[in-house]
């Protein structure tokens, strides 16, 4: 029985990496296989030399960055102070991070948008104009951290909560203040590395949304890596193509190398001692 359960288990991933690994590699092929010509790599090498390329995806990454610390820094505390004193607001709390669910990504450009407009033409000649030239900046518009960090709170919340439920934070807490530790240092020392997994993941949903978002981004006038993507694909098929699996390999590439970064731990001496001895 057991055996019979692990063989379907077995067929069922095959079954399952066939199913997403088929049209990959079918559009890879079809990158590659030029008729008249055979297989070529010019597609990806016209795409790595195309002009906005670099700049575009190291604007991505840094708006990721951004909004990974930004919706960290606000649901982390806020579901951290609802488990430890106040958890009859945590329903409250749930329903606030869940709201983005229901608004869609263009009516919440849209909003965006008409309050970005409303400051210039009114308000020319007080601080809040410059508060709103400085959040569409072109080099770093802060603007989109902001509108991705709305759109990433009912995934990073719900990262955050499971991590949190299974770990019992109030004993950890009370324990650190015990030893003679400040709430920060308790929070820091006792909390944050057993929630390494849930800010793993919530990093990960955030990183996934930042590099694939197109609404917000082209609605505003910017240009990251995903609408430079779809104006670097223009009507040349093969170059489309190889646009989209570019950008699905290094989506996988960040995703593993922060799953690296994440899951290692600094050597303890009872480690170093066990590397010794053997």
């Amino acid at each position: 029985m057991v055996r019979l359960t692990a063989r379907r288990g077995t067929a069922t991933l095959a079954l399952a990496g066939l199913y997403f690994l088929l049209p990959l590699a079918a559009s890879v092929v079809f990158t590659l296989d030029v008729p008249g010509q055979g297989f070529t790599t010019d597609a990806y090498r016209r795409l790595l030399g195309a002009e906005g390329f670099l700049p575009s995806l190291l604007l991505s990454l840094a708006l990721a960055a951004a909004t990974v610390a930004l919706v960290l820094l606000l649901v982390l505390p806020a579901a951290l102070a609802v488990r430890l004193g106040a958890p009859r607001l945590r329903p409250v709390l749930e329903i606030v991070c869940s709201l983005p669910l229901v608004v869609p990504p263009i009516a919440l450009v849209a909003g965006i948008s008409t309050v970005l407009r409303w400051g210039p033409e009114h308000l020319a000649d007080t601080p809040l104009f410059q508060t709103f030239t400085a959040l569409q900046n072109p080099s770093f518009p802060f603007v989109l951290v902001i509108a991705y960090a709305v759109m990433a709170l009912p995934f990073v919340h719900r990262a955050l909560d499971a991590g949190l439920r299974a770990v019992d934070v109030r004993t950890l807490v009370e324990a650190a203040r015990s030893c003679g530790a400040g709430w920060p240092r308790a929070v820091a020392s006792a909390v944050l590395p057993n929630l390494r997994g849930a800010l793993l993941n919530a990093s990960f949903l955030t990183l996934a949304l930042v590099l694939g978002e197109f609404t917000v981004a082209r609605v505003l006038g910017f240009q990251p890596f995903a609408v430079w993507i779809v104006a670097a694909g223009g009507s040349q098929a093969q170059l489309t193509v190889a646009v989209s699996v570019l950008s699905l390999l290094i989506t996988w590439a960040l995703l593993l190398a922060l799953a690296f970064l994440g899951g290692r731990r600094p050597a303890t001496p009872t480690t170093d001692r066990k590397a010794s001895a053997r």
